[in-house]
């Protein structure tokens, strides 16, 4: 496609310049991806620290993006020029790493691995650039600020995407706002429809004070669409859905109906309305989930549908 890359490599002899030729397959068959290489820690004198930080850089990975990673700390990659030069970028160093497989992944670009050897000298004939303090703070304040970012709901800026004024998503124009969610996000209906099933089912959970934060989370780590997940967790606000949950918990406790609402039964025994809450949720909160999923998948086949006969 005419499209350069650049390809970077540890210079601490970590990396063996003689594995590029791996990364060119991969490159020929993805020419606007990013490849990262993918260590093989099966190799001699792994640190410790290498194992840990791999695994902890990909777990925020796939928080921030939703996304699997194979090797978000190997700094032997391939950069398609065109990409570096559409994102906007801040950091350097190990920083930069971390900052521009995020950006990159928010903003559409697919991110290839590639298996590469390593080499790790005895401890103390190892050398590295990695400052333990200052680059492990950088590091940290990076990560706060990509995690922050990930969880609001509004859509990154897609690269080769013309900004445009965005329609606000509402459940009074649920058709509107299913449209708008497939149109910015290019998600499948399935997909869509996962969301809005997991917003549903987390809304129908006691999570007091904490919905939000918890439905962002799970919805970001399995890269499920944020904002679908919001948008159908509003219908389960109180009084219906927590008072369908109350009286089927007080059900299977009981074997009766809650049939006084008082300050003694909602005040003195909040504890146990709260028991009869969560109890009732695991049984109210998958149907409503099954429920609202299907009617959201439904809804955005017709709308991609009709996207695909409007181009």
């Amino acid at each position: 496609m005419g499209m350069t890359h650049i390809i970077t490599l540890d210079a601490d002899g970590q990396h063996d310049p003689a594995d590029i030729p791996r990364f060119l397959p991969v490159l020929q068959a993805h020419p606007e991806a990013i490849v990262v290489g993918r260590r093989d820690f099966r190799t001699a004198n792994v640190p410790f620290a290498s194992r840990f930080g791999r695994a902890f850089s990909n777990f925020w990975f796939r928080v921030q993006t939703g996304m699997p990673a194979g090797d978000t700390q190997c700094g032997f990659r391939a950069y398609p020029l065109a990409v570096l030069e559409a994102l906007s970028l801040r950091e350097t160093g190990f920083a930069f790493e971390v900052e521009v497989l995020v950006t990159a992944a928010w903003s559409g670009v697919d991110i290839q691995t590639v298996d590469i050897s390593v080499h790790y000298p005895p401890a103390a004939e190892r050398i590295s650039h990695f400052r333990a303090v200052v680059d492990n703070v950088r590091l940290s304040i990076l990560n706060t600020r990509l995690t922050l970012r990930s969880m609001l709901p509004w859509p990154h800026r897609r690269i080769g995407t013309a900004a445009s004024a965005r329609l606000p998503l509402s459940l009074a124009h649920p058709w509107r706002s299913v449209r708008v969610l497939l149109s910015e996000t290019g998600c499948s209906p399935a997909r869509l429809a996962a969301a809005g099933a997991l917003g549903v089912f987390l809304g129908t959970v006691p999570l007091i004070a904490c919905h939000t934060l918890v439905i962002l989370v799970i919805a970001g780590y399995f890269g499920l669409n944020r904002a679908a997940a919001i948008l159908t967790s509003q219908l389960c606000i109180p009084p219906l859905v927590p008072a369908l949950c109350i009286e089927t918990g007080y059900l299977l406790r009981h074997g009766d109906w809650l049939r006084e609402i008082s300050l003694r039964t909602l005040g003195y025994q909040g504890l146990e309305r709260l028991w009869e809450w969560l109890l009732g949720s695991l049984l109210v909160g998958p149907v409503l989930a099954m429920a609202v999923g299907l009617v959201v998948y439904l809804m955005a086949v017709g709308a991609k549908a009709g996207l695909r006969a409007a181009e």
